[in-house]
């Protein structure tokens, strides 16, 4: 069913931060039903990681609406800008990936993003096949477009410079580069999280210069993570892996504040917003139970990354172990060797892979998070016999049973 302007413009601005501009959105998008054509929609990723998380994915699920809608979906991997290392957000200059890394990463990326978007309809594109292509004079040329005051303008340029940190001269050119993307691509509409602004703007100033139409910019808001205060992040722990198995990302899920959910329906959901106000007014007017309509995005989401049978099966594994507190069956088991020496208990629980570390695992336990054979633990200088069998846990959803042998 073809939708309208109106209903398409809806879509399109849901969850969004900025819209530069809506009236050129509109009027792009009236253009493209009535030639039959339909617009290119941009979006870059850097492969700085081989792995994805929920986080990342808002970009992506935004790129589905284009795609839902009958637009052309241009996935960037951005493997020559890598090479130069986003400046964005960074204290300092970014290392650069190598050839290999990109290419690892690149690989990586387009395995997982199909999860989401229709392969058959998106566009992946690689930078390298029109950057590698420019002359000297041609970067020359594209230098020559933004001044040293206007770069300065850049919060993370200007908080270095007045800190006497080092700004690169390459770092300058990431965005130039970028926004050069855009003229090659002739992108009607780029997508970009909120601290990526400078550089899609970027895009628009460059198309005027090289006589196309400028692209509507649309940017994202980052996503919270589990704690509903950072953005996802890797490095802080609160956030929902793509690759992460079912049960992880069901049970992750689950564990979201109510206020969080609503947030994560918003932005990451296929639900539309009818439905997804619906839900809300039942929650709020008691009909629906929030754990209910939070069970629903577990299995929306789990489903999305492996399968309907999967969800089920994450939802039945979280009921047996959380609600009925029992074990479950399906638990990893890990050798060590018996000894007639004691091992303390943070150490247990790296080796075990509990933990990241010995300090993570005193962490853990301070917080209550550690039981032994089902009994809560708050020594962090607990040694314990290197002898028998420990059924170990870690938080909700962690269990390991460590046998000395």
């Amino acid at each position: 069913m073809p939708y309208t302007i109106e209903e398409q413009v809806q879509l399109i601005e849901r969850g969004t931060v900025d819209v530069i501009n809506r009236e050129e959105l509109i009027a792009k998008l009236k253009s493209s039903a009535e030639s039959g054509v339909p617009l290119r929609i941009k979006a870059g990723f850097d492969p700085t990681a081989p792995d994805l998380h929920l986080g990342h994915t808002v970009l992506i699920q935004k790129l589905k609406h284009f795609q839902d809608l009958g637009h052309q979906i241009l996935f960037l991997i951005g493997d020559f800008t890598g090479m130069i290392g986003d400046p964005t957000g960074k204290s300092k200059t970014r290392p650069p990936l190598t050839r290999e890394d990109v290419a690892r990463n690149a690989e990586s990326y387009k395995e997982q993003i199909f999860k989401i978007l229709d392969p058959a309809k998106t566009e992946v594109v690689f930078n390298s096949s029109w950057l590698d292509k420019l002359a000297p004079h041609d970067f020359i040329r594209l230098a020559s477009q933004l001044t040293v005051a206007r770069m300065l303008e850049r919060d993370d340029f200007r908080k270095r410079f007045d800190s006497q940190q080092a700004i690169s001269i390459h770092e300058f050119l990431y965005p130039l580069i970028q926004g050069y993307d855009s003229v090659a691509l002739e992108a009607d509409v780029e997508l970009g999280g909120t601290d990526q602004r400078f550089n899609v703007l970027m895009g628009r100033d460059l198309q005027r210069t090289w006589g196309q139409d400028p692209q509507v910019v649309i940017t994202m808001p980052l996503l919270e993570g589990l704690d509903g205060v950072n953005k996802m992040s890797k490095s802080l722990g609160n956030y929902i892996g793509i690759t992460d198995p079912a049960n992880d990302i069901y049970g992750k899920i689950l564990s979201a504040s109510d206020d969080l959910m609503w947030r994560y329906y918003e932005l990451l959901s296929d639900l539309s917003s009818d439905n997804i106000a619906a839900l809300k007014e039942g929650v709020s007017g008691g009909a629906v139970h929030p754990k209910a309509a939070k069970m629903q995005l577990a299995r929306e989401i789990t489903a999305r990354f492996y399968d309907d049978a999967a969800a089920s099966a994450a939802e039945a594994h979280f009921e047996q172990v959380f609600k009925k507190h029992d074990v479950p069956d399906d638990i990893p088991e890990h050798q060590l060797a018996a000894s007639a020496d004691n091992i303390w208990l943070p150490k247990l629980l790296t080796e075990a892979g509990m933990v990241k570390g010995t300090g993570d695992a005193r962490r853990m336990i301070k917080q209550n998070a550690v039981s032994i054979d089902g009994k809560k633990v708050t020594d962090q200088n607990l040694e314990l016999p290197c002898s028998g069998e420990l059924l170990l846990k870690v938080g909700k959803r962690k269990f390991c049973k460590v046998v000395f042998s």
